[in-house]
């Protein structure tokens, strides 16, 4: 047995597999964003390095809820985060049992 807040071994042994790849999008978008604001023509380039590093900043920060500090004590909020953020797809997500799947998706359900 768990703890509402523990997971189980092969739970966070999934988890590990795909936080590599989930990373590698979130820091994609931020990039892709980055580079749309660096290369527009709207504002000065003062204003669009302004929008940058508040691009950046957004994204360190969902960076961090997602990935800082990887334990199985907090894999289910990781994992909770990475969900909402849309970097876990469905087929990795199906990759966990039903009963955590089941707490993601209460608490997603919750944030709504």
């Amino acid at each position: 047995m768990h703890s509402e807040w523990t997971i189980l071994e092969s739970d966070w042994k999934h988890l590990r597999k795909v936080q590599p790849a989930a990373l590698e999008r979130l820091c994609a978008r931020a990039l892709e964003e980055v580079g749309r604001v660096a290369t527009s023509t709207h504002g000065t380039a003062h204003e669009r390095y302004r929008q940058i590093w508040a691009v950046l900043r957004a994204h360190d920060k969902e960076v961090a809820l997602a990935f800082d500090d990887p334990r199985r004590s907090t894999a289910l909020a990781h994992l909770t985060a990475m969900r909402h953020l849309g970097l876990v797809t469905d087929e990795e997500y199906a990759g966990f049992s039903p009963d955590l799947r089941e707490r993601v998706d209460f608490v997603l359900a919750s944030w709504k």
